[in-house]
């Protein structure tokens, strides 16, 4: 179901023709539509690029590396903790016991075990994290989905970097700076939804009109009634002063197949209980079906708060306390959402167009601290990589043997940037002229 809201607009003079043409033709990205006259740059263009999409998976708050894809069962008990390891298709490669449905399907996708990050405070962590750049070393810099927003654009009615999420990524007291346009504009930023444990899509940017149900939003003539009444109500200067994401949503209503791609209600009851009933499972069965309507980058948000647990927050991978509590229940979310996934883009031969990538902002301490817990870890975590270029089955870098520090090369969020950028056609010539990951180095091991 596509939940709306309501806006209202202010009742002025009649909207002038010009006007509301440009409101249902102009719209569809203005930032992206920038982009899209800067596809050509560089000598690896769209064109050539082997993902069409990028599924960029935010597992915020930092798991535990250690006990989930780089357990250490000969490592004392202070430090391995209390799972058991079990066998995945790779020879010699053990999870631990949280992870069954990925430890079947590992041949599937790639695991790099030794990222490392300059921060270990979670906002400015997740900013180098989604964006390759510390905060403090000038503007902010823009998000990887805002940099192939403006150099591929949008094909259609739905905006080219969409984050699926109840807010942008924050603790309780501060939010994450790097997940948009940055220095460039808010024109860059993400277009937000949300996604319920039920399936309730939710577009705060669509709340433009009143009356408006899903159920209204598939009779055509009846929208069109009321986008006809929205023009006779809105002035032409009032429309100057939407927002620019409030312009993409007066297009996506505008839509058929925009609106039917965010209706989780189109899917087969199966296919949504294969991905469990949680808010991040249902986000990864609406990223699918934006990679079906072809949105470039889409961000789903594990969570909009770090936190574990912590008033008015929605439960991350942020485990000072509790760890092995809480850790059986987030990683059986994960597991089965995340292996839905995977098979879902396999079996409709979405995968080999579209890459994924699945990160936090860092790890956990490998020494369990003294609430029975892991604190946050910068030199030592992981991330998956699947589809788009990737070859499958790898498992890249090895960590020491209590899991603190990488023995092979030290992968950073830079790293990541350009290995994205370099699958999706943005080359280093690109990315020079864009003045965005310039010195970053791609992850040849994956290709």
């Amino acid at each position: 179901m596509l939940q709306i809201g309501s806006f209202r607009a202010q009742a002025c003079a009649g909207v002038t023709r010009r006007a509301f043409l440009r409101a249902g033709t102009s719209l569809p990205l203005l930032g992206a539509l920038a982009g899209r006259s800067e596809a050509s740059v560089g000598t690896d263009g769209p064109s050539t690029a082997r993902a069409k999409s990028t599924v960029f998976v935010w597992l915020w708050g930092g798991p535990s590396h250690l006990d989930t894809v780089d357990p250490k069962p000969e490592a004392p008990y202070n430090y391995r903790g209390p799972f058991t390891t079990i066998p995945t298709r790779e020879p010699g490669v053990r999870y631990t016991e949280l992870l069954p449905h990925l430890a079947a399907r590992s041949d599937r996708f790639s695991l790099i075990r030794t990222h490392v990050t300059p921060d270990s405070r979670h906002p400015e962590a997740a900013s180098i994290g989604m964006t390759g750049y510390k905060e403090d070393a000038g503007p902010i810099q823009p998000a990887f989905g805002s940099i192939v927003a403006r150099q591929r654009g949008g094909g259609g009615a739905l905006p080219p970097y969409v984050m699926l999420s109840s807010g942008t990524p924050r603790v309780e007291t501060q939010v994450a700076k790097g997940y948009g346009g940055g220095h460039w504009g808010k024109a860059y930023d993400p277009f937000v939804a949300s996604c319920s444990e039920s399936g309730e899509t939710g577009i705060p940017s669509l709340r433009l009109l009143d009356d408006i149900s899903p159920a209204r939003l598939d009779d055509r003539y009846d929208l069109q009634a009321k986008l006809d009444q929205m023009r006779s109500n809105l002035a032409e200067s009032d429309y100057g002063q939407w927002d620019v994401f409030q312009k993409m949503a007066f297009t996506l209503l505008s839509s058929r197949g925009a609106t039917a791609a965010l209706d989780l209600s189109r899917e087969k009851p199966v296919t949504r209980e294969a991905y469990g009933q949680s808010s991040f499972g249902q986000s990864l069965l609406l990223a699918r079906r934006l990679v079906e309507a072809e949105v470039p980058y889409v961000h789903v948000n594990w969570s909009e708060y770090a936190e574990a647990i912590a008033p008015r927050t929605d439960f991350g991978w942020d485990t000072h306390i509790h760890n092995f509590d809480y850790l059986p229940r987030l990683c059986q979310i994960f597991d089965r959402a995340f292996s839905a996934f995977l098979d879902d883009l396999y079996d409709r031969g979405l995968i080999d167009d579209t890459l994924v990538v699945c990160i936090g902002e860092f790890g956990r301490t490998p020494k369990i601290n003294s609430s029975a817990a892991r604190d946050h870890w910068k030199d030592c975590y992981f991330s998956i990589w699947a589809g788009g270029g990737v070859q499958p089955g790898r498992v890249i870098g090895e960590s020491t043997r209590l899991a603190e520090y990488p023995v092979t090369r030290a992968y950073e969020p830079s790293a990541v940037g350009a290995t994205i950028m370099q699958l999706m056609g943005i080359d280093g010539a690109a990315r020079s002229k864009l003045d965005v990951l310039r010195e970053a180095r791609v992850i040849h091991e994956l290709l």
